[in-house]
């Protein structure tokens, strides 16, 4: 029998020879000392949000998610030990009953404390990059050797892991510091994209403790994160998950495969409109408040015709305005091309200076990215995009990621991470000269 494993998005889709849920750590041990049994690349898999093939491998795949119990809660030294394969959903509730918190409550609540110990993923509303709280990683290495990198004992070590998508071996347990659970109010603000300055958005930026924004036709809403003294009664957390997770990438989609010709345009236009509506009503209404883990969306029932794929690149933050403009240009001129145009809102994230690990993509200061979100029906198309806006972005400076810019090219990181890309690549050949991990993406961006 065939193994077949898609991502969340159906992007990808990988046929290892072997697939493996993992139960414990001489499992992963015994695997990785077997290579006829378990041929290479051996890849460890979470909940596969990735739009890259970082995880994919036609030898060995190790899913995690039956390695997902919470090892310990640690209140003096506020910290949370758990496996690899817990969801931060679930390690976030795990933490609200002691009232308590992870530092960054990431929106993609089914990605796992594994990836995220060792993947740039992001959150513009809650302390940046979520792999710089992480305190301590376990693994095995591509010998089927156990290995300990952390903050304590060896923080130049635990500064390269935090960037090692799985290259350095198969990660079976995660530490990371936690705090007081806190109330949070998210506020809205649209402002008309034609009006917007450099130094307006910097403004916004220096008055927010997070911010997110996003830009619906010439609409552009900044949805400003503050802490709050107590939860809202509305339920509009609710509501704002549901969104995400049901009503709207499914309407874009179901605009694109059903809408009559003549009816396209107007049909999107009032599918934007409803958008707005909503975002001016938030903004008269004050915005509303919640648990600050509340922001996490489960995407787990989530069905397939409301999923939706995205892309990252990341601007110097003071020179974001002029690159928006740039992109805003771009996609009007692919759909007078193509007659292509993303079905979601364009979403911002801003995220802080980052010096934590060795591939942070905000190293050199503050950014904010240009994430077009899409639910495609047309994979071409929408694949044809990304690699356009892939162009659009190096030629600008731009910085991606390994696990959430599709088609990336090894000239997009030696552009942006120069002599610290070598470095990295020279550190994974030395931990993993066999290329146990090595699957033909990281291959092509590693040689």
């Amino acid at each position: 029998m065939t193994n077949t494993v898609e991502n969340y998005d159906g992007s990808i889709t990988a046929r290892p020879r072997q697939l493996v849920y993992a139960e414990s750590v001489e499992q992963i041990r015994s695997i990785l000392r077997n290579p006829r049994g378990f041929p290479s690349p051996v890849r460890a898999m979470g909940s596969n949000h990735s739009v890259t093939p970082c995880a994919s491998s036609d030898g060995t795949i190790i899913k995690m998610s039956r390695m997902n119990r919470v090892l310990g809660i640690d209140r003096k030294n506020m910290t949370i030990t758990a496996q690899a394969g817990l969801q931060l959903i679930d390690a976030s509730n795990a933490l609200r009953s002691e009232g308590l918190q992870l530092i960054t409550n990431v929106e993609i609540g089914n990605a796992t404390l594994g990836s995220a110990a060792c993947c740039h993923i992001k959150d513009g509303l809650d302390c940046g990059q979520m792999c710089s709280s992480v305190t301590s990683i376990k693994w095995v290495t591509p010998a089927g050797d156990l290995a300990e990198a952390s903050e304590a004992h060896s923080p130049d070590l635990l500064y390269l892991v935090r960037s090692s998508h799985g290259l350095c071996g198969v990660i079976y347990e995660v530490t990371f510091r936690v705090k007081p659970l806190q109330h949070i109010q998210f506020t809205y603000l649209p402002r008309p994209v034609a009006q917007l300055t450099q130094k307006e958005v910097d403004d916004i930026v220096a008055d927010s403790e997070g911010l997110m924004c996003f830009t619906v036709g010439d609409t552009a809403v900044f949805q400003v994160r503050r802490r709050a003294t107590k939860p809202s009664r509305f339920g509009l957390a609710n509501f704002r998950r549901r969104m995400w997770t049901q009503t709207a990438p499914h309407v874009g989609r179901m605009i694109d495969l059903y809408a009559p010709r003549r009816l396209k345009s107007l049909s999107r236009y009032l599918y934007f409109a409803s958008f707005r509506i909503s975002y001016a009503a938030l903004h008269m209404a004050g915005g509303f408040t919640l648990d600050n883990p509340d922001k996490i969306v489960d995407y787990s029932r989530t069905p397939p015709s409301a999923r939706f794929s995205f892309s990252f690149w990341a601007f110097p933050a003071g020179q974001w305005l002029d690159t928006f403009h740039e992109y805003r240009k771009f996609a009007d001129e692919h759909f007078k091309k193509y007659g292509f145009r993303c079905n979601c809102p364009l979403v911002s994230y801003h995220i802080p200076k980052d010096t934590s690990s060795i591939l942070s993509y905000t190293r050199d200061g503050d950014v904010l990215t240009i994430d077009p979100i899409h639910a495609f029906s047309d994979l071409p198309a929408w694949q044809r995009y990304l690699r356009e806006y892939n162009e659009f972005s190096y030629q600008r400076k731009g910085i991606p990621l390994l696990n959430q810019t599709p088609f990336v090219e090894k000239k997009y990181f030696l552009a942006v991470h120069g002599e610290r890309w070598r470095e990295f690549c020279d550190w994974v050949r030395t931990v993993d000269p066999e290329r146990r991990m090595m699957n033909g993406f990281f291959a092509e961006l590693l040689a």
